[in-house]
């Protein structure tokens, strides 16, 4: 195998309690880790310390729901999950505090582009990265649970073309918001009495199908241009959007094949969009779990598996997929499944898995509900870099977005004992190449945003 002439980039995902949604019932978690702030100081910290590009935030705007079943229906199952499916801190007013206690590890948090208003999400990324030196960044959404319509004011949730056709839009506005200044439109001239150059100023004026903004954003430019744009979806609309606007994109692979295929289709898109291929990195979601051997690794794993209760497991699916599966006998194998408005690249994902691996409704539900589809490594040192190795090169991918199991445990053993082997096969940095965190994912510096969208589309 040959080696990359460049390093992985590596993203510490937050949680509390940890990734599996049994966590929070193993002997060794903190239930409430959720609020407590000084759990997140150690988990941000602890990812500084080993020199990770960020710190990644997920977030649910209602319960979370699975499959379009109501709140109400789900509530005994929801009862039994930590509290990262029902309850959790606001991501900005949470980064903005980790922002006091860090200095270079990037702050991206999700928020979506369906339960929001642009210039409200343009102006606290910016305020986030100002505050924090210029490491902010956007994971952006759509939001695929249906439950969450309601605490907004709306009677339905938007179908998924909609919500994406939406979602195009909202990104080019809260682009245009971000270059509402020029990188040196701020004079601060004493003598002259001008703070800043009023010819540096853009009024947005935006008018579209669902946005209307004059703007400019009262946040100035950041350290690094603008917040970075990242992006999680692989349907076709979110291959497309990801193309078009995101400098990072999250993803979900389970095969070297899937990730190589799903890498140069989005890098073929790129030039259509006038984008390079600098503009943009690739890191799939890994959940690791490291032990003295591989043996350990799979009965240490065994134990949170044990722990989901069938319930949760089976609403866990629902989530993932997008429907109600309640009515399938749990010994079923599934062939196909009906079309969805929710999440319809992670469904793809779960259903070929389940056809793949020959797996039951039960088993495809345990699957979901320990690491909700991402790709999982269970074994050495060595096997954790082995496995990242092999990916990063041969899967055409940038780097990782790391998780869990257990948390802060399970990444607190992967920094302890699989970074210092990253290292020392040249794979993973030794100190951070810059103070933002577009200098160190080695993106380029933002040209000035020019919507792509038509104004009366």
């Amino acid at each position: 195998m040959a080696k990359p002439a460049h390093q992985m980039k590596l993203g510490y995902f937050l949680f509390p309690t940890g990734h599996h949604v049994a966590a929070w019932r193993h002997p060794d978690a903190s239930p409430c880790s959720a609020i407590d702030f000084k759990a997140f100081v150690h988990q941000i910290q602890s990812a500084e310390r080993a020199k990770f590009d960020m710190g990644f935030l997920a977030d649910n705007d209602a319960f979370a729901g699975g499959g379009g079943r109501t709140i109400e229906a789900d509530l005994d199952a929801l009862s039994r999950t930590s509290i990262r499916y029902t309850a959790q801190f606001e991501p900005i007013t949470l980064l903005s505090a980790l922002s006091a206690v860090s200095d270079h590890i990037g702050l991206v948090s999700t928020v979506s582009t369906t339960y929001n208003d642009p210039f409200n999400v343009a102006r606290k990324f910016a305020s986030l990265d100002c505050l924090s030196g210029g490491r902010a960044g956007w994971n952006v959404v759509t939001s695929s649970n249906f439950n969450a319509a309601q605490n907004f004011s709306m009677d339905h949730h938007p179908s998924h073309a909609e919500r994406y056709r939406r979602a195009d839009e909202f990104v080019d506005v809260v682009l245009g918001l971000w270059d509402s200044w020029d990188d040196d439109a701020f004079l601060h001239d004493k003598g002259s009495g001008r703070y800043f150059d009023p010819r540096k100023v853009r009024f947005l004026d935006h008018k579209g199908r669902y946005y209307s903004v004059r703007g400019p954003l009262n946040v100035p430019r950041s350290p690094q241009g603008r917040p970075v744009v990242i992006q999680a979806g692989t349907s076709e609309p979110a291959m497309e959007q990801a193309a078009r606007t995101a400098e990072v994109v999250f993803t979900v692979q389970q095969t070297v094949e899937e990730s190589r295929r799903f890498s140069r289709d989005l890098r073929a898109r790129l030039p259509r969009f006038g984008r390079r291929q600098e503009s943009l990195k690739i890191m799939p979601g890994v959940c690791c779990v490291v032990a003295d051997s591989r043996a350990e690794a799979e009965d240490s794993y065994a134990v949170f598996e044990e722990l989901i209760q069938p319930e949760v497991g089976l609403m866990m699916l629902n989530s993932t997929v997008g429907l109600d599966l309640s009515g399938y006998p749990l010994d079923m194998r599934l062939e196909s499944l009906p079309d969805t408005d929710g999440h319809k690249g992670r469904q793809k994902l779960m259903l070929d898995m389940g056809i793949r691996e020959n797996l039951t409704v039960a088993q495809l539900a345990r699957r979901a509900a320990g690491t909700r589809g991402h790709w999982t490594v269970l074994g050495t040192t060595k096997d954790i870099a082995d496995a990242l190795e092999e990916r990063f090169v041969e899967g055409e991918v940038d780097g990782f977005n790391v998780m869990a199991p257990l948390l802060p445990q399970g990444m607190d053993r992967f920094i302890e004992t699989v970074i210092p082997e990253l290292r020392r096969r040249g794979l993973f940095r030794t100190e951070y190449e810059g103070k933002t965190l577009r200098e160190n994912l080695g993106l380029p510096w933002p040209d000035v945003h020019e919507p792509r969208l038509q104004a009366a589309e």
